[in-house]
């Protein structure tokens, strides 16, 4: 069940970046679904190859070329789901850190069982 929420959530992340960011566009539901399971699907397996090859210039950027590894994960998803479209690696980054951005927030707010969790203040005493 947490799979398919988190897959559901990135497909409406996808959906998200498409319509606020013009250099990215989805075709329909079907699409963004699709990106959502390969983007899953490259996350686990591609990526942290890929964190492994570019440590040297991850260490030496202080990090911030994972930015660039996260838009080459998302150009790559782009370029091979059909109706899912990404004019250029700018926009793949921008896309990749909204997807992000939104998924996170998103799953942060529901566990793994599909419920809304609701973070409450007690008072002190």
């Amino acid at each position: 069940m947490g799979f398919l929420l988190r897959v559901a959530i990135n497909a409406l992340a996808i959906m998200l970046a498409a319509s606020i960011l013009p250099g990215i566009g989805v075709d329909g539901i079907v699409p963004a679904l699709a990106a959502a399971v390969l983007l899953g699907l490259v996350n686990a397996f591609v990526r942290p190859v890929l964190l492994i090859l570019t440590l040297p210039i991850t260490l030496v950027t202080l990090g911030l070329f994972l930015f660039v590894l996260n838009g080459l994960c998302f150009w790559l998803v782009a370029s091979v789901v059909k109706g899912f479209h990404v004019a250029g690696f700018g926009s793949a980054m921008l896309g990749a850190l909204v997807v992000s951005a939104v998924s996170w927030v998103l799953t942060a707010l529901i566990s793994d069982s599909g419920k809304v969790v609701v973070i409450t203040r007690r008072p002190p005493g």
